[in-house]
């Protein structure tokens, strides 16, 4: 059978004493459990779409209702018990309220009665016979949907079936369709009230689609910039990283400069009324000093390691002379991201679905309240958990099949004759023997970002209370979270890599690639270690460039829209982005030193047992020898002098 390996193995080698490194020599399917697992977790996923499919109306949330159930825009189906209910709409698009000036919440409902029109009035109205007029020449009838325009003006009771006079002159604005008043003291009440007593997840998902232009367009940037890098990095020199480096500096200062003069300008502002605006100074404020910690951060990092920018150049066209080898790695990211933007598309949709998701119920006067149903909570932390262990599994393909071809094409004795398809034969090895470990790794890094939301969410909650230890444990505690994650990332690229050279599980494969890495050099490991940095420095330019652009944009809609949240979406995809096109090469350099390693490991150089590396990858392993012998004389010059020549690990 396939699943029990490539070649056939006695007892004595199936079960030897020592653990032995094989490169592609034994095969089969890996953690196999995991994979089950994850086909179950999918299957919960499936459920919740189709439950959000027939229980949802996203039509709602981006269109607008009225009072009686009627989702403006479209052609409705009637309610039961709700004689307006039902109505054609396609022609009133504008969601109007009916006493816009005095709106009140009561029992989380809105007391005004809500209409669809086909236009907002523009111009104030003061009498019924202006309401009338206003009808008759614009179609847009501003009065509960069964009194007829001609009776305006001729029942006694119609000002309690039309709005309270004066109508305020009102403009649609993207946020749902909305009339939106425009005299400063209405409009100040109606956003207080209709902005700061909705429900916070509609509040943000209504601040993401008000802004979805920009949203997009910032997306656009970031995939941009994204690949102009790759190919910065593909043709990398000496100057190119200095330059880069200088870009890299002044992007940093300069997006810490427009934070914090825009939390200036916010606290200067006296017209600051709205949950949103002082919402979005918080979010200002929080963004000011994280980036202001970075800054600092980088820029001793990059001052103390800045005489190693010659060493990390040679690194990066080493692994760029790996990569010509098999070009077409730099579009492995490609399918990737199209790949995520399909399951992020899909998922957003089933969340807007999970938000409306409500039934429909009369209440007095034939009016349509929408309640929502029970356990939407819960789907909605079942649908993030999804977000992140599927978007990490993508990643870590992206990363089994960069890591598979650089093995395939590393440990190939005729360097002349470069192996056929290399990616295929990756891709093909992957879904055949390995998908269950890489559902593992994803799943170890999906476990610790769980905690982190949850204590980023209890931080938040204690923030508006007086317990400063209690904020202080749980920021220590994320802050140690985040270094879990980062080391279960590297421990993980590492196993991915050791299991396409041994054909091992996950746990197996993360003990081996850590035994041998143990052994290695610490003054390699630097230099591969900021060659990673020179990488990771690129991905923080993306996400500079793109936060700009966005804090430029979503200033100039502060009042009606929480962008704080969108900004911090878009940073997130603009890392992801960057991640996705520049992790081509880390995979590549990590996998590239774990092969090195592998290979002293294996071969000690005589003719019985050559170096798999070619001829200028041993000439930079023996020029980093010979920096770091030099080195060792300087700090101890009592201690004997060791020689240059190249040593197993």
């Amino acid at each position: 059978m396939q699943c029990l390996g490539a070649e056939h193995l006695d007892s004595a080698e199936r079960i030897p004493t020592q653990r032995q490194w094989r490169p592609q020599i034994y095969r089969k399917c890996t953690d196999t459990a995991w994979l089950f697992l994850f086909f179950l977790f999918w299957t919960g996923l499936a459920f919740i779409m189709g439950y959000s499919v027939a229980a949802g109306a996203t039509g709602r949330l981006l269109f607008g209702y009225d009072s009686f159930g009627n989702v403006c825009g479209k052609k409705n189906s009637p309610v039961e018990g709700a004689p307006l209910s039902g109505q054609d709409m396609t022609q009133k698009k504008h969601v109007f309220f009916m006493n816009s000036c005095n709106l009140e919440v009561k029992d989380v409902r809105l007391s005004s009665t809500v209409l669809c029109v086909s236009s907002c009035p523009e111009e104030q109205l003061d009498t019924l016979e202006e309401v009338q007029l206003f009808a008759n020449t614009s179609g847009s009838f501003l009065c509960v949907y069964n009194l007829n325009s001609f009776n305006y003006t001729q029942i006694p009771n119609a000002d309690l079936l039309c709005p309270r006079l004066p109508v305020p002159p009102s403009k649609s604005f993207p946020l749902f369709n909305r009339c939106i008043p425009q005299t400063p003291e209405c409009y100040s009440l109606f956003a207080s009230v209709l902005i700061n007593d909705v429900d916070s997840l509609h509040r943000i998902l209504s601040g993401i689609m008000s802004g979805r232009d920009t949203v997009l367009g910032l997306c656009i940037l970031a995939f941009a910039l994204s690949l102009a890098m790759m190919f910065t990095f593909r043709f990398i020199t000496t100057l190119l990283v200095h330059i880069f480096i200088a870009l890299i500096v002044l992007g940093l200062l300069f997006v810490c400069g427009v934070l914090w003069w825009l939390y200036y300008d916010y606290t200067n502002d006296l017209s600051i009324e709205l949950d949103t605006e002082r919402e979005n100074m918080k979010c200002l404020l929080g963004f000011a000093i994280v980036s202001t910690v970075i800054t600092a951060v980088l820029l001793i990092l990059i001052y103390v390691l800045r005489k190693r920018i010659k060493l990390a150049v040679e690194l990066l066209q080493v692994t760029n002379k790996a990569i010509s080898s098999s070009p077409f790695l730099l579009l492995q990211p490609l399918w990737t991201f199209a790949i995520l933007i399909f399951f992020w598309v899909l998922w957003v949709a089933v969340l807007l679905s999970l938000g409306t998701a409500g039934a429909a119920q009369v209440i007095e006067g034939g009016q349509v309240e929408y309640k929502p149903l029970s356990g939407i909570r819960y789907m909605w932390w079942y649908h993030l958990i999804g977000l992140i262990w599927t978007s990490e599994f993508i990643l870590a393909c992206q990363q089994m099949t960069v890591a598979g071809t650089v093995v395939t094409c590393y440990f190939n004795r005729n360097k002349s004759d470069p192996p056929d398809r290399p990616i295929l034969s990756s891709l093909s090895i992957l879904f055949c023997y390995h998908q269950g470990t890489v559902v593992k790794g994803s799943f170890l890094i999906t476990v610790v970002r769980i905690p982190r939301a949850v204590l980023m969410y209890v931080y938040n909650t204690l923030k508006e209370k007086d317990g400063a230890l209690s904020r202080c444990v749980s920021q220590c505690c994320c802050c140690c979270f985040w270094c879990l994650d980062k080391g279960l990332r590297h421990l993980n690229q590492n196993a991915y890599t050791t299991t396409a050279i041994n054909g091992t599980d996950f746990c197996t494969s993360a003990k081996d690639a850590l035994t041998l890495l143990s052994k290695n050099s610490s003054h390699f490991t630097s230099v591969n270690c900021f060659g990673d940095f020179i990488i990771f420095l690129g991905k923080v330019l993306v996400v500079c460039f793109t936060v700009f652009g966005g804090l430029m944009a979503f200033n100039y809609h502060r009042v009606l829209q929480v962008w704080a949240i969108p900004l911090l979406l878009v940073a997130f995809f603009a890392y992801l982005v960057a991640h996705s096109f520049l992790s081509v090469f880390e995979t590549v350099l990590d996998a590239l030193f774990l092969c090195f390693a592998v290979d002293l490991e294996t071969n000690d150089g005589s003719s019985e047992k050559p170096y798999f590396m070619d001829q200028e990858f041993l000439d930079f392993v023996k020029r980093i020898n010979k920096l770091n012998t030099r080195a060792q004389r300087n700090k101890n010059s009592l201690t004997s002098e060791e020689g240059t020549e190249l040593r197993p690990l």
